[in-house]
């Protein structure tokens, strides 16, 4: 697995936990499924526990988190299946503050996007790594500088860009 941010490969800070059973009552940093993040927050009142969720999760059933939460890592399935951008623009808008997490088989060119759409940061599973080294990943989201979506990214769209010229 690699971890990638906006300025580069990054180590990793928390320990996937795939089932209750395997909580561990010490005081690292914790990544669960949904599914028992009630359980994990109860068990690890002083510990970080982040959260792991499907990219078609409704931003209504993270709700109770989003305060607590110090990390949302969204699992995209492939490449090709972008619920998980519309998933970080509505956590966004939710008023969500922490690390948002892109995690599955993306590609280089999507990296952009991501951190447009409010991903903090990439994790890679290590065969995409291979593939793209973070290298590529660096260049990839420099390549990128228009969009067409308004409300996407920091500039204003290629539409708004091309009304305001047709006015001046």
């Amino acid at each position: 697995m690699t971890l990638i941010t906006r300025t580069g490969e990054k180590p990793e800070d928390y320990r996937r936990v795939d089932a209750v059973e395997d909580l561990r009552l010490d005081e690292r940093a914790v990544l669960v499924p949904l599914a028992f993040a009630s359980a994990a927050l109860a068990a690890r009142p002083a510990a970080s526990v982040a959260l792991s969720v499907p990219n078609d999760t409704p931003v209504e059933a993270l709700q109770p988190y989003l305060a607590a939460a110090p990390l949302i890592a969204v699992e995209f399935p492939s490449f090709s299946d972008g619920r998980g951008l519309s998933l970080a623009k509505r956590l966004r808008r939710a008023g969500f503050a922490g690390t948002l997490r892109a995690s599955g088989p993306l590609i280089a060119d999507q990296f952009a996007e991501a951190l447009a759409c409010g991903f903090d940061e990439v994790e890679l599973p290590e065969t995409m790594a291979n593939r793209q080294p973070v290298q590529q990943w660096m260049e990839a989201k420099d390549i990128v500088t228009s969009h067409y979506q308004s409300g996407y990214g920091e500039d204003r769209s290629i539409l708004q860009k091309r009304l305001a010229a047709r006015k001046g």
